[in-house]
């Protein structure tokens, strides 16, 4: 778990609450596609699943899951975009 000051400053934030899984991973690719290497996605969920889905998903992409947080019926990640 993260304290308020180990958060990263977001360059763009998405909420997929009440979306299921690929929905999550989906959109959040979306839009980490758009960033420049450096730049942070904020990303909230409530799909439980994303406590794996999204780590795997920035692994996969070559991006850094910089943080996360599980707040039980919400999940946030701040995933720093890597090198294209």
């Amino acid at each position: 778990m993260t304290t308020q000051t180990d958060r990263p400053e977001a360059t763009e934030s998405l909420d997929t609450s009440g979306l299921l899984c690929p929905l999550p991973v989906y959109k959040a690719a979306m839009v980490l596609g758009k960033l420049r290497e450096g730049e942070v996605l904020h990303l909230t969920c409530t799909d439980p699943g994303s406590l794996e889905d999204i780590p795997a998903m920035a692994r996969q992409r070559g991006d850094v899951l910089l943080a996360s947080e599980d707040r039980g019926d919400t999940q946030v990640f701040w995933i720093g975009k890597g090198a294209s």
